[in-house]
C-alpha cells in the first residue's frame, strides 16, 4: 500500500474548493459523469484505432445512491486508471498549479478560476463529500487500484480486487450535504445537467409491464421486468445531421426539451459548422406575439452534450435570446468553473454565424412558401423588428424578408411597399409618405379618410416600432412614415393644390378667438380650410413629439425625461365647415360656447379620448338635445 501527500504545499486547499464553489456545488454531478464519459468515449477512440484491443460493448454511466451508508456511487465502463495513472492525474496533474491557485484565490470570493483551470474537475467531489474513494480497473492488464482521501492532503494508494474495466467514485457525503441523498435530488441533477450526454447513464430500475399474448386467457396477469432506468437521450436531434430528420422529429425533441411547453414552434433553425469553430445546435421560433416579455425557457448551452447555462448573452445575438433550442460547442470559452462565458473573439465571430444562418433560414422560408410565412408574421415580427435595430449584419439582409402589413391583411417587403404607393402617396417635394397606424380600432376614423382617398394605410403595432421606423427613415432619405391621426389626411400627404376658405383672414382670427376660450389648453386650435364634407374637428397627435415620446417610454429616443411628458393633440377646425360658420355667427355666448364642447367631445371620442366625468357630462348633454 502506498501513502503519501498530494502534490500541494499548503494544506487548505480543500477548505477553499468548498467555500469558493460552494454557491455552484451541485455541479459535483455534473464534473463527475462528465469524467466518466470522457474516459468512456477515450475507449472507444482508442479501440477504433486498435491501440485498445477489448470489446467496446455496450457501456454505460450508473449512479446508485445509498440513502442508509450516506455515499453515492458514480460508476463507469470506460478506459480505467493503472495505479500509476492514479498517482499522475489525481495526485499531481490535479494540484500542479495549486499555489498559484491559492495565491490568486486566497483574498476572493469569486468562483470564477477553479475547476478545469487547475484539473480540479474531479475535486469537486469533496464539495459535497467528507472522504472520497476511486476503485478503477484500466483497459490494460494491470491490477486495480483503490485510492482514498478524506478532503486533507494525505490519501491512501492501495491494490483492489475490482476485475471489470472502469472506474468507481464514492462519495460519503458530508452532514451539509446530505440533501443529495434523495433520489429526487440527484434525478433532478442529472435531468439537468446529464439529459443529452452521448453515453447512457443509468439511475435505479423501473418497472414495465408486456404487452398480453393474443392467445392469452382471460385470467391471464401481465406479465411486469425491471428494466434499467435510463435517463439521458445520447442521441439528441441536434447531434444528426437535417437529412436524418422531420418536422415531427424536430417538434418532438422541442417538446423533450421543453415538456411544460404545450404550443408546438412556428419553425426551427438547425445549426451545423465546422469551420472556423464547431458549433452545432437547433433553434426554434416559439409564438411570441408582441410582448417582449421574459421567457422562462432560454436557450440552452451544451459543451460535448454537458449541459452548460442557459445564460447564453454573448454567444446568441441578443434579439435571438427570445428563441428556444440548444447550442452546443466545444470551442466556446468558458470560464473554469464552466459556469459562464470569458471576453472571446471566437464568441464574437460565433454570434455573426448564428446572426447570418438565421437570416439566410428567414429567407428560404419566406421564399419557399410566402403565403405561410405571412401568416406566422404577428408571431415573430417582434425578433425580427428587434434584430433589425440591434444587429446592422441583420438589418442588411432583412429587405428581403421583413414584411409591412397593412390593416387589409395584406404584406409588403419595403421594396414592394415603395413600388406599390409611389405614384399616389408622393406628396409636392417628391417625398414618399407611409401612412400607419398604431391600433385599427381606435384610428378607425382616420383610417377610413385615408383609404377614401385610394391611400395604403400599414398596421404597425410593436412595442418598439418608433425606434424602427427612424432607422428606416434614416436609411431611406426620400421615404418618411407619417401615423394617420398626426394630422388631417390633406396634410399627411401634402399635394399641390390648396382648398380655398370661405372665411376671411379676419373672420378666421375672430373664430380663433372664440374657440380658444372654450377650449382646454393641452390643445393647439388650428385653422384649415378642408372640404366641406370633412368633419368640422379632427383631434390629431403631432407626429414627432408622440414618436419621441414613445420611443423614450420603450428606451432611448435621445430627449431626456420626455416619456413623461404630457400629452400634446393639436384642434384642426375645418373652417369650409357648416359648423364653424355657426360658431362664428351666434352672438349667444352660451350657446356658442355649448357648439363647441359638444364638437369637441366628438371628436375626443372618435379619438378614445373622452372618458370619467367628462364622459358623463357629454353622455348627459346629449339626451338633453334629443328630448
Amino acid at each position: 500500500m502506498t501513502t503519501g501527500k498530494i502534490n500541494v504545499s499548503v494544506e487548505n486547499i480543500f477548505p477553499l474548493i468548498k467555500k469558493f464553489l460552494y454557491s455552484d456545488h451541485e455541479i459535483f454531478l455534473r464534473e463527475l459523469v462528465s469524467n466518466g464519459t470522457d474516459a468512456t468515449l477515450k475507449l472507444k477512440h482508442l479501440i477504433s484505432i486498435g491501440e485498445a484491443k477489448v470489446e467496446y460493448g455496450n457501456p454505460i454511466i450508473e449512479i446508485k445512491v445509498d440513502k442508509e451508508g450516506k455515499k453515492i456511487h458514480i460508476i463507469d465502463q470506460g478506459l480505467g486508471m493503472t495505479a500509476d495513472e492514479v498517482e499522475k492525474y489525481i495526485n499531481q496533474v490535479a494540484f500542479s498549479g495549486a499555489e498559484e491557485f491559492l495565491d490568486k484565490y486566497k483574498d476572493s470570493a469569486k468562483d470564477s478560476g477553479i475547476i478545469g483551470h487547475f484539473g480540479l474537475g474531479f475535486y469537486s467531489a469533496f464539495m459535497v463529500a467528507e472522504k472520497v474513494e476511486i476503485i478503477t480497473k484500466s483497459y490494460k492488464d494491470e491490477p486495480a487500484a483503490h485510492w482514498t482521501c478524506d478532503g486533507s492532503p494525505e490519501f491512501t494508494l492501495e491494490p483492489a480486487d475490482k476485475t471489470s474495466r472502469g472506474t468507481e467514485i464514492i462519495l460519503h457525503v458530508a452532514e451539509d450535504s446530505l440533501e443529495f441523498l434523495e433520489d429526487s435530488k440527484i434525478s433532478g441533477l442529472l435531468n439537468k445537467y446529464n439529459k443529452f450526454m452521448p453515453i447512457p447513464i443509468k439511475f435505479g430500475t423501473r418497472t414495465e409491464t408486456l404487452p398480453k399474448p393474443e392467445d392469452a386467457p382471460e385470467d391471464y396477469v401481465n406479465e411486469t421486468v425491471e428494466k434499467d432506468n435510463i435517463i439521458n437521450n445520447p442521441n439528441p436531434a441536434w447531434t444528426k445531421q437535417p437529412s436524418e430528420l422531420s418536422d415531427e422529429d424536430y417538434k418532438n425533441f422541442y417538446r423533450e426539451l421543453y415538456p411544460m411547453q404545450f404550443e408546438d414552434p412556428l419553425f426551427n433553425i438547425h445549426l451545423n459548422v465546422d469551420y472556423p469553430f464547431n458549433l452545432t445546435g437547433i433553434l426554434y421560433f416559439p409564438k411570441l406575439g408582441s410582448d417582449m416579455q421574459i421567457q422562462k425557457d432560454k436557450i440552452q448551452l451544451y459543451q460535448n452534450q454537458v449541459y452548460v447555462t442557459d445564460n447564453v448573452e454573448g454567444i446568441v445575438p441578443e434579439f435571438l435570446t427570445m428563441l428556444k433550442g440548444v447550442i452546443d460547442s466545444p470551442d466556446i470559452p468558458l470560464n473554469v468553473s464552466r459556469s459562464g462565458l470569458q471576453a472571446d473573439g471566437a464568441v464574437k465571430k460565433i454570434s455573426n454565424y448564428i446572426t447570418r444562418k438565421v437570416a439566410d433560414k428567414l429567407k428560404a422560408l419566406f421564399n419557399e412558401n410566402r403565403s405561410d410565412f405571412e401568416q406566422k408574421w404577428n408571431d415573430i415580427k417582434i425578433v425580427l423588428e428587434y434584430g433589425m435595430l440591434s444587429e446592422d449584419k441583420f438589418y442588411e439582409k432583412a429587405g428581403a424578408f421583413v414584411l409591412y402589413p397593412t390593416v387589409d391583411d395584406t404584406y409588403f417587403t419595403l421594396e414592394e411597399l415603395k413600388e406599390k404607393i409611389k405614384d399616389n402617396q408622393t406628396d409636392k417635394d417628391g417625398k414618399l409618405v407611409v401612412l400607419y397606424a398604431g391600433n385599427k380600432d381606435a384610428q378607425h376614423s382616420y383610417i377610413e379618410t385615408a383609404k377614401a382617398k385610394g391611400y395604403e394605410v400599414l398596421l404597425l403595432d410593436s412595442p418598439i416600432i418608433s425606434h424602427l421606423i427612424q432607422k428606416i427613415e434614416g436609411d431611406n432619405k426620400d421615404l418618411t412614415f407619417v401615423r394617420v391621426d398626426s394630422d388631417h389626411i390633406d396634410n399627411l400627404i401634402k399635394k399641390e393644390e390648396n382648398t380655398i376658405s370661405k372665411l376671411s383672414d379676419e373672420e378666421k382670427e375672430t373664430l380663433k378667438t372664440s374657440l380658444e376660450a372654450y377650449i382646454p389648453k393641452a390643445y393647439s386650435v388650428q385653422l384649415e380650410a378642408m372640404d366641406s364634407q370633412a368633419a368640422p374637428f379632427i383631434i390629431t397627435q403631432p407626429e414627432f413629439m408622440r414618436r419621441m415620446k414613445e420611443m423614450s417610454q420603450s428606451g432611448g429616443g435621445g430627449m431626456f425625461g420626455m416619456g413623461n411628458m404630457p400629452e400634446m393633440y393639436n384642434l384642426v377646425v375645418n373652417t369650409n365647415s357648416d359648423l364653424a360658420t355657426s360658431i362664428l355667427n351666434t352672438s349667444d355666448k352660451t350657446h356658442q360656447e355649448h357648439l363647441v364642447k359638444q364638437a369637441l367631445d366628438l371628436a375626443k371620442l372618435s379619438q378614445n379620448l373622452l372618458k370619467g366625468e367628462a364622459l358623463t357630462a357629454f353622455v348627459k348633454r346629449s339626451f338633453e338635445m334629443i328630448k
